[in-house]
């Protein structure tokens, strides 16, 4: 088992930043690691993962050049790091982890076990 745990969400201007954190504890922080979202009524999305050892990141189109995906193994914790913030950017967001997964970044929020509960992320214009 792998609990996470969201931190750092709020409300932001656009134009603003945000650092959101998953604290991770259980059984083991060596996996991939994925930022998703979900606005009201649309489909949880990609945001952005990373490999066990960082050697590997993905963004999302709407995310690359604005968050930076990073993780401290030391401290079981991985950060996004979010620039520029949009009003679009709005949503839920979730970060999950999957054993199975360690040196290749999924985009499919199917193939990860371990979700959090979730922060909220608001951006008003």
């Amino acid at each position: 088992q792998v609990q996470l745990v969201e931190s750092g969400g709020g409300l932001v201007q656009a134009g603003g930043s945000l650092r959101l954190s998953c604290a991770a504890s259980g059984r083991t922080f060596s996996t991939t690691m994925g930022w998703f979202r979900q606005a009201p009524g649309k489909e949880r999305e990609f945001v952005a993962g990373i490999t066990w050892n960082g050697g590997k990141t993905e963004y999302a189109d709407s995310a690359r050049g604005r968050f930076t995906i990073s993780r401290d193994n030391a401290k079981n914790t991985v950060y996004l790091q979010m620039n520029n913030l949009k009003p679009e950017d709005t949503a839920v967001y979730y970060c999950a982890a999957d054993p199975s997964l360690w040196t290749v970044v999924s985009v499919q929020s199917w193939e990860y076990t371990y979700w959090g509960q979730g922060t909220q992320v608001t951006v008003s214009s």
